[in-house]
């Protein structure tokens, strides 16, 4: 039997070639985008891997959240906050490491041992500069990765990108925040991306043990995940996101392959039923099927690998998360080359058998062409199972641990997806009898009778472009809310105006530590050239006793406020106000309107105000960013140990930056998902028309025109497509608002016109494909076709 199933394969004439053909393309096509997916996850996992050893030294709490870094950022920030360029905490604050703790899941620390390690980002342009100052205790610290050993005082380590623009740029706006030699270039095993800019910078243990947010460990972190941001995206909230994200690429790229297996299906149960006829078993049948399966299959498989490498230096250098990949990183592992090699088959042999299984009851049963039962309610119990689930833990809360959740999450979102694809049929049905009772004309009655008899073959037609648009509904529903909850600001002259935010903030009764600020340096910043203003931040305690205390209120004179117009205004007449707000990643985001703020007036005199403690600095420059980032290296090299200052829109550079890359993988998700939904649609229009000449002919025979059997394909593809459309669309941003509440504590928000433009653009282009198909009727339904059959 196999050599028979080969030789009705290989050799099987003209059709027999066409179909095998058409087949290997169509699950090539789908095994070179699942094994596209497959490698971009695990580039998405190396990137985050050498990404790992940034994050040493933070403690996480509850949920995954760091609640304390082993140094990061600024030490504190206006008033008495914490910096929000970085995700530590300043030594004594609640949660803070404390000198002789392990970081990085270190147990202990000895003075033979330790590392001390403040990281923290500085920024240039519009580019990120991971910072990370160490010092060694000892011969046995432990090494960062990409160095040979730890760099001593006065010597730096830099990634190759950034040695490139500390050579290219003038020292003045950027080489004199890094004092010391360069003794060497970072490696790529601690390079995120090939452009990543990244410094370590030596220092003496009793030197860097005193600037706040420094901290010791005992070993370099190897755990994977992105470190905690300011706005709530933590290493839990990035893996849950990605794991979803997975599985709505991987479903539609699996429906397709499924869908291409199943090519031609009618004709081969006509065929298998006539060997039936001449005396084979149904074993026998089933042998044969198999072997044709497979041979389509692993034509297909050998297809895939060729598209993969073929594709896989372009999209090397496709910024799928904001950065490109290294070389390699889109590579496959063993469990993915197998999957293909292996479950590709596996799963076409299994869709064969499945398929026959009509043929295997009786040699007459395809011919007969029973009427399949009719969908039943019931199939509707996945779908309302997925969504009880989201909505029981919107209502409770996220489970604890990203394991959990990543189950939670997955397991409920592959519910919906299953549950679509199982009530879609029981939708058609419920859809092609209200479209049979109030039409009288023949085209749309006989396509309401046809999806009626079997809604499953109608509806498997469109399925995985059901899925797709479920698919774009919650992503952009999760990506429009995070984008305007966390995005970054667009306050007037937030890109201009430079914060340098300083002063501890420790627990209440403990003295705030003042940073002394050179009389010299607001002097020297207001004479350099492109800079308009400079607004100095003093700090007078609350209690009004004269002590400072963790409790104190942020003052500014006015006519330095008038000059710095993006930390707002002051009222009229007024000298000296209040500032209210922390300029933090908690009130600086998207929604920020800080350029319009009136600040109260404060019952204090200009000569008074001088006499207090500074607690930060704001330089306001023109639109040149020569002059912004000369302020920047002044202030970083006046006030060394008070971390690097911000202009408003970096504030959230850190989240700003991992909203990019979410958003980054969402457009590829949807642009894949689409592209192979539409793929999809079209093998399954153009071989169910095929696979139905037979019955087209003999209407063609009967007098029906072929302008109504065109209809007749058109209603049978559309009108499903647009009935579970619309409810996939609802269901999308159920889940959407489900996730959000439950992971994000956030409400969901309404999707911006571009979401519409894509939906519709979606809707018309499949409609468009349907209507290429039907050119094809003409040409396989003509009399000689009946005859012939």
């Amino acid at each position: 039997m196999i050599g028979l199933g080969l030789r009705l394969t290989l050799a099987g004439g003209k059709e027999a070639a066409v179909r095998l053909a058409v087949t290997v393309a169509a699950v090539g096509l789908g095994v070179g985008l699942l094994l596209i997916s497959l490698s971009g996850m695990n580039a998405i996992n190396a990137q985050n891997a050498r990404t790992a050893w940034l994050n040493t030294g933070q403690f996480r709490g509850p949920h995954g959240s760091p609640v304390a870094g082993g140094g990061s950022g600024h030490p504190g920030s206006v008033p008495g906050s914490t910096h929000a360029s970085g995700s530590g905490s300043a030594p004594g604050m609640p949660g803070a490491p404390k000198p002789g703790a392990a970081g990085a899941g270190g147990s202990g620390t000895s003075a033979t041992t330790a590392l001390w390690w403040l990281y923290r980002t500085d920024h240039f342009g519009n580019q990120t500069i991971d910072r990370v100052d160490v010092a060694a205790t000892g011969r046995g610290s432990p090494v960062p990765p990409g160095i040979s050993h730890v760099p001593g005082p006065g010597q730096f380590y830099a990634s190759p990108a950034l040695s490139k623009l500390l050579r290219s740029t003038p020292a003045a706006e950027l080489g004199d925040r890094f004092p010391g030699q360069q003794i060497g270039t970072i490696g790529s095993a601690a390079l995120p991306t090939p452009n990543s800019l990244i410094i370590i910078v030596g220092h003496s243990a009793a030197q860097l043990s005193q600037v706040p947010g420094a901290a010791e460990v005992t070993e370099i972190n190897t755990t994977t995940g992105h470190s905690g941001g300011a706005n709530g995206f933590d290493s839990n909230t990035l893996e849950v996101i990605l794991a979803v994200g997975a599985l709505a690429l991987l479903v539609p790229v699996l429906m397709f392959i499924g869908t291409a297996t199943r090519l031609s299906a009618a004709r081969r149960e006509q065929r298998f039923a006539a060997i039936r006829l001449v005396g084979a078993s149904p074993r026998q049948v089933s042998v044969i099927s198999a072997v044709e399966a497979s041979v389509a299959a692993l034509g297909g498989v050998a297809v895939g690998f060729g598209v993969f490498f073929l594709l896989r230096p372009v999209l090397t250098n496709v910024p799928f998360t904001g950065q490109p990949f290294a070389p390699g990183d889109l590579s496959l592992n063993a469990v993915d080359i197998l999957l293909a090699v292996l479950g590709v088959p596996i799963a076409a042999v299994a869709a064969a058998r499945i398929a026959m299984r009509r043929v295997r009851i009786s040699p007459l049963g395809v011919t007969r062409r029973v009427t399949p039962p009719a969908p039943r309610a019931y199939r509707l119990l996945p779908l309302a199972a997925g969504i009880a689930e989201l909505a029981y833990f919107a209502a409770t809360g996220s489970p604890e641990g990203t394991g959990a959740q990543i189950l939670v999450y997955f397991s409920g979102f592959l519910l919906i997806m299953a549950g679509l694809v199982i009530a879609g049929p029981w939708l058609t049905m419920l859809g092609s009898r209200l479209m049979a009772r109030r039409t009288s004309r023949p085209a749309v009655l006989i396509a309401g009778r046809r999806l009626s008899d079997n809604p499953q073959a109608a509806f498997r037609a469109i399925a995985g472009l059901i899925i797709a648009i479920f698919v774009t509904s919650a992503s952009v529903g999760v990506i429009t809310t995070i984008l305007d909850d966390h995005g970054a600001t667009s306050a007037t002259g937030a890109q201009n105006a430079l914060i340098d935010q300083f002063g501890n903030s420790p627990p209440p009764g403990q003295p705030v530590s003042t940073t002394p600020v050179p009389a010299s340096l607001t002097a020297r910043l207001r004479s350099m050239p492109g800079v308009e203003g400079v607004a100095v931040f003093y700090g007078q305690p609350a209690s009004g006793n004269g002590q400072a205390t963790a409790a104190y209120r942020v003052l500014a004179l006015c006519d330095q406020i008038a000059r710095t117009p993006a930390i707002g205004r002051c009222p009229p007449g007024a000298k000296v106000v209040t500032i209210t707000r922390n300029l933090d990643s908690n009130t600086v985001t998207s929604h920020s309107t800080l350029a319009q703020s009136v600040w109260p007036r404060a019952a204090v005199t200009p000569g008074q105000l001088r006499n207090l403690p500074i607690r930060g600095i704001v330089v306001q420059t023109g639109p040149s960013s020569f002059a912004l980032e000369r302020a920047r290296t002044v202030l970083e090299v006046a006030l060394p140990g008070q971390g690097p200052p911000v202009t408003l829109s970096e504030i959230n550079a850190a989240s700003t930056r991992t909203i990019a890359e979410l958003q980054q993988l969402t457009n590829a998700v949807i642009l894949i998902s689409l592209v192979v939904a539409g793929c999809s649609l079209a093998v399954s229009v153009t071989a169910g028309v095929t696979d139905r000449k037979r019955p087209f002919s003999l209407l063609r025979l009967t007098g029906v025109s072929l302008k109504a059997l065109r209809r007749v394909v058109a209603l049978e593809a559309g009108v499903p497509l647009l009935i579970v459309a619309f409810l996939a669309v609802g269901i999308g941003y159920l889940a959407a608002a489900l996730f959000l509440q439950s992971q994000l504590g956030e409400a969901l928000q309404p999707p911006k016109i571009a979401y519409y433009v894509l939906l519709a653009a979606g809707l018309l282009a499949s409609l468009g494909i349907i209507a290429s198909t039907l050119p094809v009727i003409g040409r396989i339904t003509g009399p000689e076709v009946a005859r012939n059959e």
